[in-house]
């Protein structure tokens, strides 16, 4: 099971570990089908074919970017914070742990060397897209179980 990560009955993440990869053969989409990012795990046997396929346009109204991180490697501390930009907890990411970053606002620390896959919406533009914090302290942060 992915762990869900809330404030005040607001879906802020899901973080899915080693345990939440799909082992046996096929498809799984885990996330919830109306986030606007979808995370899939699949699993095939050597010379199994996936039918060439297309996407059909479809118009879809995208409010915010979301983001996933993958950790590769390494370990990562994920701040979470308000709209308002209050410190909420902090949570760790570990190698192969994988995080869908939804609402409200965040930051990172690397802990342990760390090579990470970013996946986004697009197409982005750090100038319209982001505001970033000033004056973070360091000494509020707490991790939550």
């Amino acid at each position: 099971m992915p762990e869900i990560v809330k404030y005040k009955k607001k879906l802020l993440a899901i973080i899915y570990d080693e345990k939440n990869y799909n082992k046996k053969k096929g498809v799984i989409f885990p996330s919830p089908g109306f986030l606007s990012l979808q995370i899939g795990f699949m699993t095939h046997m050597k010379n199994h074919l996936i039918k060439p396929h297309t996407h059909i346009n479809h118009l879809r109204k995208i409010s915010k970017t979301a983001e996933v991180l993958f950790v590769r490697d390494g370990i990562l501390r994920v701040d979470f914070y308000s709209r308002g930009k209050k410190y909420l907890f902090s949570k760790i990411l570990k190698k192969n742990n994988i995080i869908i970053l939804l609402e409200d606002s965040h930051g990172f620390k690397v802990i342990k060397k760390c090579f990470i896959i970013e996946i986004k919406q697009g197409p982005y533009n750090s100038k319209l897209d982001k505001i970033r914090f000033k004056n973070i302290d360091e000494n509020k942060i707490k991790i939550k179980k």
